[in-house]
């Protein structure tokens, strides 16, 4: 999508359907930091040759509440649902990228969240970008079978017995993509088996 000025616009949904960890929900901020609405901001520091080739970007935050209501997060701390996951803009073909942060691990999801994310992995020119324990959220919904993928070192082992069909690379590394899934590990001792 491109504003008026022919920018292009990077539309992000973090998808949190119930609750995340803060730790995983903040890295949002770095596509925050690298649009152009922030980066011209700074144009006393950053040379306009710089900031003129960054995209708009456009973040909601999606959930199975409605717009309003807040998100929990870990850290006492709660963000406003933009769209509830059935509203006409956030779903597949509306988003270039989907950031899921994690959220409880021990969580079962249902069929619409499930769905959802399935629905967005099959379409072309997105992104999942799973973080820490969001890799389940991914797991559930089907998109990792056949592919390498990471997770929370400390829960390997419950990745693998619950998806056998992925290959786990959580214990190797922090980060992997395959495809147009981006998985990672955990920025949280909590689960790190060593940090």
């Amino acid at each position: 999508m491109a504003t008026s000025d022919s920018r292009k616009t990077v539309r992000i949904g973090v998808f949190i359907p119930t609750e995340a960890q803060l730790l995983d929900t903040a890295c949002i901020d770095v596509f925050g930091s690298m649009s152009y609405e922030y980066q011209s901001g700074l144009s006393y520091m950053i040379p306009e040759t710089i900031y003129s080739l960054a995209p708009s970007v456009s973040i909601s935050y999606i959930s199975t509440i409605k717009p309003g209501e807040l998100i929990r997060l870990t850290g006492s701390m709660k963000v406003a649902c933009t769209h509830h996951l059935s509203d006409p803009e956030v779903q597949p073909g509306q988003l270039d990228i989907v950031l899921i942060p994690g959220p409880d691990p021990r969580t079962a999801w249902e069929a619409a969240v499930t769905d959802w994310v399935a629905g967005h992995a099959a379409t072309e020119g997105t992104d999942i970008l799973s973080v820490c324990s969001g890799i389940f959220v991914c797991g559930a919904a089907g998109i990792l079978k056949g592919k390498k993928a990471c997770g929370p070192r400390g829960l390997q082992s419950q990745l693998k017995k619950q998806f056998e069909d992925v290959t786990w690379l959580g214990d190797e590394l922090r980060w992997i993509q395959d495809g147009n899934i981006w998985s990672s590990g955990t920025v949280s001792p909590f689960f790190s088996s060593r940090v």
